[in-house]
């Protein structure tokens, strides 16, 4: 299913904070971004995040298209007592994807929320094997600077065994 997914830009908003500098390509298609994904690096301008970032580690999604071209989320963050799973629902808002560079691959996610409080800004490097190829690590760092954020509060995500969505292959 992933074999024809083009690299992408997917805009992911939280209520009252579309953000218009990210461009959303029309025909994002959710089926061909559906499968398991691993979350290689991150970067951040929330505070709670740059306050983690140095203890991070890899985690993994498992996303499936849903009814109105919503995206059902399964994640797994490892943690010292463990895995933590968590589940969502990312709703559709307008389009759903912009297309960066041509590739099989990997994702470059866009998240732009209100935590604590605070608005905040995270790019997110999804990949579909546990290491990114320069293709990949190329568009997220070619990316996130054109979102206000610097390469000071970037983690890249050391490789984490506690989960069991890593033991699956990926698409």
């Amino acid at each position: 299913m992933g074999a024809t997914l083009l690299s992408c830009v997917l805009l992911l908003l939280w209520p009252s904070s579309a953000r218009a500098d990210v461009l959303v390509q029309p025909d994002f298609d959710a089926n061909k971004f559906s499968g398991l994904w691993y979350v290689v690096s991150m970067v951040s301008d929330c505070k709670v995040f740059l306050g983690k970032k140095d203890h991070l580690l890899m985690s993994t999604r498992d996303i499936k298209a849903s009814a109105g071209g919503n995206l059902s989320v399964h994640m797994e963050f490892p943690r010292e007592d463990g895995c933590n799973q968590v589940d969502a629902e990312y709703l559709r808002v307008g389009s759903q994807g912009h297309f960066r560079v041509p590739g099989s691959s990997f994702a470059v996610v866009y998240i732009y929320k209100e935590l604590e409080g605070a608005l905040s800004t995270m790019v997110q490097l999804y990949s579909r094997t546990r290491e990114a190829s320069p293709q990949a690590l190329e568009a997220f760092q070619d990316f996130y600077p054109t979102v206000g954020l610097s390469a000071d509060m970037v983690a890249m995500l050391p490789n984490s065994d506690a989960c069991s969505l890593g033991d699956r292959d990926a698409p």
